[in-house]
């Protein structure tokens, strides 16, 4: 009974060690503040998933705006949303030739960024922002941060 204890423990250590190193390593695990929707940040979950190349509709993804680090991302829907996919995205790099100049210019919220696919939307019409296009297509889930984050 004791040996089938101890393989049971060190069967359990070794998939919470396998389980911590995957969480580590990107492939999983619930993010800190990540992106925009309106203004609202929010969290996701990390997933391996990559959805490039599986000839899906262009219709069953959302917009996801990459700032290449600038400042957290933006998407354009959230849960609750009219036509909201369920966290399906299509990623789109964006460039700027000023940043800082676009942010004065289209933060119509005085936010200090550009947090709304509607700023973005204006900054991109405007030229102030180029739409790059498409850099990747995945899944993941969209939480809103709790309260007082």
């Amino acid at each position: 009974m004791r040996r089938r204890l101890l393989a049971l423990g060190a069967a359990g250590a070794a998939a919470l060690a396998i389980t911590a190193g995957a969480m580590a390593g990107g492939s999983g695990g619930v993010s800190g503040p990540s992106f925009y929707v309106d203004g609202q940040l929010y969290r996701t979950v990390g997933t391996p998933t990559d959805l490039s190349g599986t000839g899906a509709p262009e219709s069953s993804f959302e917009v996801i705006y990459d700032f290449g680090g600038l400042q957290p991302n933006v998407a354009t829907a959230a849960p609750g949303d009219p036509g909201f996919r369920g966290g399906r995205w299509a990623v789109h790099a964006l460039g700027f030739t000023n940043y800082a100049a676009a942010v004065a210019a289209y933060d119509t919220n005085g936010s200090g960024n550009l947090d709304s696919d509607e700023e973005i939307s204006a900054a991109i019409a405007n030229g102030a922002a180029t739409d790059l296009g498409v850099v990747k297509r995945f899944e993941c889930p969209v939480i809103k941060l709790p309260a007082g984050h």
